[in-house]
């Protein structure tokens, strides 16, 4: 069951990772902090933002975006440009990409990267669309 997150939280890792979330984004995560996605005919689930606050949701969301994303770049053809949102339990992955004009950036479309592939699919203009 997830939970909701402060902004705070959300900061943290926005810094870790030197990037901003896109809105809808944000507001997802501090609504649900993670939990289950239906799309493209698959079963995701939503990488958590790391939360800090007490230790039953650090224990909770110990696996979170900066974790996953980094272990995601060690697979042959990850997009170096890809933050990792959600996993089908398959291999592959639900990405957020950096805006080309601005690097801090993450846009909101969210994509489906293939990983035996390496093909990135546009699957919807922002995570409200999931």
């Amino acid at each position: 069951m997830p939970f909701p997150i402060t902004n705070e939280e959300i900061v943290k890792t926005e810094t870790k990772l030197g990037v901003r979330f896109p809105l809808s984004f944000r507001v997802r995560m501090m609504r649900d902090n993670g939990g289950e996605i239906d799309a493209a005919d698959d079963d995701w689930q939503l990488i958590p933002i790391l939360d800090t606050s007490d230790r039953k949701r650090l224990t909770r969301t110990c696996n979170d975006i900066i974790r996953e994303t980094t272990a995601m770049r060690s697979w042959r053809g990850f997009p170096a440009d890809a933050y990792v949102i959600a996993q089908n339990g398959a291999g592959d992955c639900l990405i957020l990409r950096k805006y080309e004009r601005d690097s801090q950036s993450l846009a909101e479309p969210i994509y489906l990267w293939d990983h035996e592939t390496g093909d990135v699919t546009l699957l919807a203009d922002s995570i409200e669309e999931l």
